[in-house]
């Protein structure tokens, strides 16, 4: 590896590794206070056995069968900006006035 391309801090000795590892935390030293608050205030998933079965129940499955079919439609640039600037959703309501438009008049 060319030193050129190894970070600055990267341990370039024996001595500056042992120093490196002596800092780590874990095994090689206890952990200091704010470590171990740290670590406290973790949220960590496999010791939450209840947190996960919520989280479980609230997921959805794969829909049973499409309601929806993807197509490409073509809009003026400002008729599309303003679409998008009225929010999330947008697709759905222009889904929803072409419905409204099609009860009304029939399609050609």
């Amino acid at each position: 590896m060319k030193s050129a391309t190894s970070p600055k801090n990267f341990p370039n000795s024996p001595e500056a590794w042992e120093k490196l590892i002596a800092d780590a935390p874990g095994e090689d030293r206890p952990l200091t206070r704010e470590e171990a608050a740290r670590r406290k205030n973790a949220v960590v998933g496999h010791s939450l056995p209840e947190l996960r079965e919520k989280l479980a129940v609230r997921r959805r499955g794969a829909q049973k069968a499409p309601t929806k079919i993807p197509t490409t439609i073509r809009f003026d640039a400002d008729v599309l900006a303003e679409l998008k600037a009225s929010g999330r959703g947008w697709q759905t309501r222009v889904n929803d006035a072409v419905r409204e438009w099609l009860k009304a008049h029939s399609p050609v």
